[in-house]
């Protein structure tokens, strides 16, 4: 399964961003994890700086090296800028649609609901959190998923509206209406780093 299972916060302080969410160990350590995070270098090389925007790519939307390379193919084939076809790719996941509609506080619990077979796509059970949604795809909860705690309660935190998605909160249930533009995109990911880095 495409998921890093290892320390968040450790990551989310060497990226200093709360990619997995807000937390508080970034006041608590503002510096690298480590214990030469302190007194580590501040100037990276250009391949580090690209490497690193990758990374940080690659541990918000939780993908695998494997898939990552591939979507960045796929996205180096579509016509337009790659690096943001590369973006509109990773926000049309199954599991990232599910957050960005609100059904989850994270990805990571996301994935799960998906992964459990709690959220149908056009009226049926998928269970595959990277399947790639299309414009007009309905994604919902199953009826007897409704009334998980967990998705109660995150329903209930405010939740950002977002341009390429329509939301029904009464049904639980939202639209795929097309690819984000990337403006309206508010992952703080340098996507041009990226194209470089694979690029070389």
């Amino acid at each position: 399964m495409a998921r890093y299972r290892g320390p968040r916060q450790k990551i989310a302080r060497r990226f200093k961003e709360p990619i997995f969410g807000p937390s508080k160990a970034l006041e608590r350590k503002p510096h690298p994890p480590g214990q030469h995070g302190r007194g580590r270098r501040s100037k990276e090389s250009e391949y580090a700086v690209q490497l690193k925007e990758k990374q940080k790519a690659k541990y918000t939307y939780g993908v695998l090296e494997r898939q990552f390379k591939n979507l960045f193919t796929k996205a180096a084939r579509k016509k337009g800028v790659t690096g943001e076809n590369l973006l509109k790719f990773l926000e049309a996941r199954l599991d990232n649609t599910v957050f960005r509609l609100g059904f989850a506080r994270t990805r990571r619990q996301a994935r799960q609901l998906v992964n459990h077979g709690h959220v149908m796509v056009n009226g049926r059970v998928l269970d595959i959190p990277s399947a790639q949604l299309r414009s007009g795809d309905l994604i919902a909860m199953r009826p007897k998923s409704k009334s998980l705690l967990i998705v109660s309660e995150a329903m209930d935190r405010a939740r950002k509206n977002f341009p390429w998605l329509e939301l029904d909160r009464s049904l639980l249930q939202g639209k795929f209406l097309d690819y984000p533009n990337r403006e309206d995109i508010p992952e703080n990911i340098r996507e041009q780093l990226i194209v470089e880095l694979y690029s070389k």
